[in-house]
């Protein structure tokens, strides 16, 4: 469990920030710091692996990896940490920037690490059977490793099936990874950056061309293309295409200029396409507390050019404003499925993910609920170790029409689980749920899943 991540502020900055931001949808994730995104559609859902930031961090502090998943675009599911630099024998710090990808019926996820031995940098490869994990060490040992800057790896099978690992800093390298996605094929090879590929940098000898890091390589259509973290720091994104998997690359653009407001002096791509419509996912230092070394992961949605170029994205705080689909509010709905919360935190217990750290003014927001029918009355899954908590169901707004009060009971423990409920007014058509808590001083309680009846 991560300690509450609004830091120490005045009661006025918080009302604003928390007034300001009722519409928001970026950061995507309040409960930490995430970075680095690495979204992976499967099975009509979207995994999103990311990086952690630890709080009040002054340096690239990282000990493990998150994952979160939507089916709607706009509430994100916390799965917790399905791996960490424990997972990996012949590391020592350092969980950097990975993707994940399936095959197989596996999933394989590379990230980059420190090594033990004081080599520095390598990627390494975990395995699992599930999106979720549990994730363990592939083969016992770095995957790839030049010396040269061995991080930020980005995988893609193309419609062949061979599949390819890109990664680098300063240099950008590649590997065939062969049908196992735990060894490769041939030596490797180093791209050669040029101005025609990668465009011109000014400023740097040591660095002629835009690229810099985070590699993000993937196809679409015809079109092959490589994103980038680009120019030096504070780097901004840039992007190459090619009609090849190894090349040649033609440079494009820049299709995210440094953010300047609420941004950090990183920045790291990832894109998807989702049920017809195209996601740019990318982080910025937005939350309070926020920066260079505490970030937070976003998306915004976008539309590709008709010749497949991709337009400049402009980052935004409302984020995705439109859902995929709307939510079911009369089948059982995870605590930690969030559009945006103020105040919680989220913790795995042996009851699975909850939301914890809920004191009185605290709340969360879920989006898009689908009321296809009046309900009659509203359940909820907690822990509490007294009497006093209280859950507000309100609609469209934190004070918003009351659909009803939720007083909650002492279940004898904050890991001893109960099911209790309230009757609630009517209310039908497609609304924002805001579950606000009351009550005393400290925590209340914890929170497990809820239900509409």
């Amino acid at each position: 469990m991560t300690k509450k991540k609004i830091l120490p502020i005045s009661g006025l900055c918080l009302f604003l920030f928390t007034a300001t931001n009722l519409k928001a949808q970026n950061p995507i994730i309040q409960t930490r710091f995430t970075a680095d995104p690495a979204p992976m559609v499967y099975h009509d859902t979207v995994f999103l692996y990311t990086g952690h930031d630890e709080d009040k961090a002054t340096t690239f502090t990282m000990n493990d990896w998150h994952l979160f998943s939507t089916i709607d675009m706009v509430n994100w599911t916390d799965r917790g940490a399905p791996l960490s630099l424990k997972t990996f024998s012949w590391i020592k710090t350092d969980a950097w920037a990975g993707q994940c990808i399936f095959r197989n019926g596996k999933f394989y996820w590379y990230v980059p690490m420190n090594r033990a031995d004081g080599k520095g940098m390598a990627i390494g490869v975990a395995v699992g059977t599930t999106p979720e994990g549990p994730f363990i060490d592939a083969i016992g040992h770095p995957l790839t490793y030049t010396g040269l800057g061995d991080i930020d790896p980005t995988v893609f099978i193309d419609t062949d099936g061979q599949a390819y690992l890109y990664w680098g800093n300063p240099q950008l390298f590649y590997v065939k990874l062969n049908q196992d996605m735990i060894s490769y094929s041939g030596e490797i090879q180093k791209v050669l950056l040029t101005e025609q590929g990668f465009g011109k940098r000014t400023g740097d000898s040591n660095r002629l061309t835009q690229y810099e890091e985070g590699p993000w390589f993937y196809k679409r259509k015809k079109m092959y293309y490589m994103v980038y973290p680009a120019g030096g720091v504070p780097e901004h994104i840039a992007y190459s295409t090619s009609t090849g998997p190894t090349g040649p690359w033609v440079y494009r653009d820049t299709l995210m200029r440094i953010i300047k407001k609420g941004g950090t002096f990183t920045n790291h791509p990832g894109m998807i396409d989702y049920h017809g419509k195209s996601y740019f996912f990318y982080h910025n230092g937005a939350l309070p507390g926020g920066g260079g070394f505490t970030r937070s992961v976003c998306v915004d949605q976008f539309t590709y050019q008709p010749d497949g170029t991709i337009p400049m994205i402009t980052p935004t705080t409302e984020g995705v404003i439109k859902a995929v689909r709307n939510l079911d509010p009369f089948v059982r709905q995870e605590a930690e499925t969030i559009a945006w919360e103020s105040g919680v935190n989220t913790a795995t217990g042996n009851n699975g993910m909850y939301v914890t750290n809920i004191d009185s003014g605290d709340y969360i927001k879920v989006r898009s609920v689908d009321f296809k029918s009046d309900p009659n009355a509203f359940y909820a899954n907690v822990a509490a170790n007294t009497d006093g908590g209280i859950i507000e169901i309100r609609i469209d707004r934190s004070d918003g029409f009351l659909l009803g009060t939720l007083s909650i009971k002492n279940t004898g423990g904050l890991e001893i689980w109960g099911t209790q409920s309230v009757a609630v007014n009517k209310a039908r058509g497609i609304h924002d749920v805001y579950f606000v808590f009351k009550g005393g001083q400290g925590h209340l309680f914890n929170f497990n899943w809820w239900k509409f009846n």
